[in-house]
């Protein structure tokens, strides 16, 4: 009897090729009908694709294709996708497309504008993805043209004013900000094509009237920004007095000529120059590739040609003007910002010259400006800091030559500026009310310093000290009560202090100046009016007036050159003036005397104390110091 062998049993070798056919049949039946089901869903698919191989030939376009281009389907067949579908028209595109036929990336989509056969334009999402264990490629397309469109119209109403209809803030700015990287890319190109040119290269030998200038940058380009910027003249009262209904409507047609006016301007690439409605009633003109400022000053004259001119509103007639700003300037290095900054700083210009004018951005004038704003911010903080300092110039007396007083002058040590006189921010100091703590410190200062030179030279007569104070002081602080507080912590007898007031401030006072006046002179306070001929030079009003002192100012003095060329009706004015003061008790104070000749006349006209250049310019209190009690000063 037979056995079998042990171990596992293997199926006969016979069994196993049996089944290999009915497997790979089953197998093929069900590719065959899946490539069945992908062919009729290929070809009945809303969306629209082709199938392309790897040199980007189109094999297989669905009807949704065909329908979309307009055209049949199987015209499409050989034909080139990227032709079809627009991908060769920029370098970024076309390398992605090709990394994908490649197999180097997994897809890549792009938006493209599409020409039907029929000539309208569309807009397309198109998606390029490699087919799956094939080396084929999926090209599909969907059709966003009514997204784009509504995208479109929303854009339209959020980057416009619904009120004028013209392109709003947010619209300017972009437009601006383009038309900037624009014109300085055009600069860069221009100046890369002029370093080649002048290079040692094949073609440094060619001709090379073909280039362009370097002023010149291509398709009329000039590498420049004009912006004129503008706002009416008295609309507020419009909108008060007739209503915003009203002032919309005129809004309305100040803007359609502007437009005119813009568009009128002769050639411009854009077909015009952009208007925008910034807010409010201020509008602004955008002129990209301005060709100077002699363009924008024309433009400029034009709007306002164009706004003089009665508007007629439903029968209501209404006449406005404007005030612009004009700036021009080279695209690169400048900004969007610095550009409105300027262009704003120069419609305030226009707005203070008086209005209803045209006004062109000045770098000189805004430096100024700019001056003015820095020491205006800095002005309060730099009392606490410390960085005011005193100088005294003495005031000496005529028939002596002995120091009877002095005038203290602030300066200001500024860490950026230097040393600065009191003409550099003693006004900026007026107008934003800093004048009261600096002159308060001033005033403190001041009556320390002379208590202390009378406390070192107890032996010589005191000298009093003359402190300049502004108007503000008087209506902003209780003058009366800082000058009595002050005169107690230093111990500084009253009739040791002079303050002077100009002429303009003294003229006239009444009500509170006028008692604060009188109740200074009456503790005993000396008053001096400076600059006095300048101003009013109301005479009569002097004997109503608690008033010490008249400081003539220095333009009588500069009039007493040598005898030669002096002019005797200065010298009979001042002469007058003296003995006027006299006769009303008042003393008599010559500024600015810069020559012994001025000084002998002066004395001779009976002018009591003198202040000037001829004595000593303002110094140091350690310098005056020096001066009390040495010999008289040359008179």
């Amino acid at each position: 009897m037979s056995g079998t062998p042990e171990g596992p049993v293997h199926p006969e070798p016979a069994e196993t090729h049996a089944a290999e056919p009915a497997l790979t049949e089953r197998h093929l039946a069900r590719r065959t009908a899946e490539l069945r089901d992908y062919r009729a869903a290929f070809r009945v698919a809303q969306l629209a694709m082709a199938v392309i191989d790897e040199n980007g030939v189109v094999i297989a376009a669905n009807d949704s294709f065909g329908t979309l281009l307009g055209t049949e389907p199987a015209a499409l067949r050989e034909q080139a996708a990227a032709d079809l579908v627009d991908l060769a028209s920029d370098g970024r595109t076309w390398h992605a497309y090709r990394e994908v036929l490649g197999g180097r990336r997994s897809r890549f989509r792009c938006t493209r504008r599409l020409k039907h056969a029929d000539g309208r334009s569309l807009w397309a999402e198109v998606t390029v993805a490699p087919v799956p264990e094939s080396r084929r490629v999926l090209l599909s397309i969907a059709d966003i043209s009514e997204r784009r469109e509504l995208h479109a119209r929303l854009r339209h109403l959020q980057m416009h004013d619904p009120v004028t209809r013209l392109p709003n803030r947010a619209l300017f700015f972009e437009r601006l900000s383009a038309a900037l990287e624009i014109a300085a890319q055009d600069v860069a190109a221009a100046e890369a094509r002029a370093q080649y040119g002048s290079q040692d290269s094949p073609r440094s030998h060619e001709s090379h009237e073909s280039y362009e200038p370097y002023e010149s940058y291509g398709y009329g380009r000039t590498g420049r920004i004009g912006l004129c910027y503008l706002d009416l003249d008295g609309f507020k009262a419009v909108n008060d007095t007739l209503g915003h209904r009203v002032g919309d409507r005129l809004l309305a047609a100040v803007a359609t000529r502007l437009t005119e006016c813009a568009d009128s301007d002769g050639y411009t690439r854009n077909g015009g120059h952009l208007v925008a409605r910034l807010g409010g009633d201020e509008f602004a003109i955008l002129v990209e590739d301005s060709t100077g400022t002699e363009q924008l000053a024309d433009l400029a004259r034009s709007v306002l040609d164009a706004l003089q001119r009665p508007f007629d509103l439903g029968g209501q007639r209404l006449s406005v003007s404007a005030s612009i700003g004009v700036v021009e300037r080279a695209a690169p290095g400048t900004t969007a910002t610095a550009l409105m900054q300027a262009a704003d700083t120069t419609l305030y210009w226009a707005k203070a010259d008086g209005k209803a004018r045209w006004t062109l951005f000045d770098p000189e004038r805004n430096a100024h400006r700019m001056t003015r704003q820095s020491l205006s911010s800095t002005l309060r903080p730099a009392v606490e800091r410390g960085e005011f300092a005193l100088e005294y110039q003495p005031l000496v007396d005529l028939a002596d030559g002995a120091v009877r007083g002095v005038e203290a002058l602030v300066r200001w040590n500024h860490p950026q500026f230097g040393s600065l006189a009191p003409n550099r921010f003693i006004g900026i100091a007026e107008e934003d009310g800093s004048i009261v703590e600096l002159g308060r410190w001033v005033l403190a200062t001041a009556c320390r310093q002379a208590r202390q030179w009378q406390k070192d030279h107890p032996r010589e007569r005191p000298i009093f000290v003359s402190v300049n104070v502004a108007v503000r002081q008087v209506w902003d602080s209780d003058l009366v009560a800082d000058v009595a507080g002050i005169l107690a912590e230093t111990g500084l007898a009253p009739h040791l202090l002079q303050l002077e007031l100009t002429e303009s401030a003294v003229m006239g006072s009444n009500g509170r100046p006028l008692q604060a006046l009188q109740a200074l002179s009456d503790m005993g306070v000396r008053i001096a009016i400076d600059d006095f001929g300048t101003g009013y030079s109301n005479l009569a009003y002097l004997s109503r007036l608690p008033v010490s002192v008249l400081k003539l100012d220095g333009s009588f003095v500069r009039g007493f050159q040598d005898e030669e060329h002096a002019n005797p009706a200065d010298e009979l004015i001042v002469e007058a003036l003296v003995h006027l003061a006299h006769r009303l008790g008042l003393t008599v104070t010559a500024e600015c005397v810069e020559t012994a000749g001025q000084a002998s006349r002066l004395r001779r006209i009976g002018c009591d104390t003198g202040q000037g250049w001829l004595y000593s310019r303002a110094v140091a209190p350690d310098r005056i110091a020096e001066l009390i009690g040495t010999e008289p000063l040359p008179v």
